[in-house]
C-alpha cells in the first residue's frame, strides 16, 4: 500500500508538501533514537517518532524508509519541511502514540 493511501485511509495530516506520497509501506519501524533507526530501519518502512528536526529527514534518507510519521503532534520544524520537501520525503502526523499507530498500520498490511 503507498504511504499516501495509508495516510488517507488512517487519517493522517500531510506535513511536507510536493514530497513522494507514492513510495510502498512494507512494514513499520517506532524510534526516536537516530543513529539506532538508521541502522535497524528497513526500506520501506513508515518510521514512527517524535522526532522532526532536519537530523530525522537526514535519517529517513539513508534508511531509504518510505516516509516519517511524526506521532503524538510531535511538530516538524521549518528547516526539516523545508528539507523534507527538497528530498521529496514524505512527513505525516498524527496525534495517536506509537503502538496505537503501528498496530492501524499491521492491521492495513494484513
Amino acid at each position: 500500500m503507498q504511504i499516501g493511501e495509508m495516510a488517507e485511509a488512517l487519517g493522517w495530516k500531510l506535513l511536507a508538501e510536493n514530497t513522494d506520497t507514492t513510495r510502498e509501506v512494507k512494514g513499520c519501524y517506532c524510534g526516536d533514537l537516530l543513529s539506532w533507526v538508521m541502522g535497524r530501519a528497513k526500506a520501506d518502512d513508515a518510521w514512527l517518532t517524535v522526532m522532526g528536526n532536519v537530523n530525522a529527514i537526514a535519517v529517513a534518507s539513508l534508511a531509504d524508509t518510505a516516509g516519517i510519521v511524526l506521532v503524538e503532534d510531535a511538530a516538524l520544524d521549518a528547516d526539516a519541511k523545508a528539507r523534507a520537501e527538497q528530498q521529496e520525503i514524505a512527513v505525516y502526523g498524527t496525534s495517536l502514540p506509537a503502538f496505537e499507530t503501528a498496530l492501524k498500520i499491521a492491521s492495513l498490511l494484513g
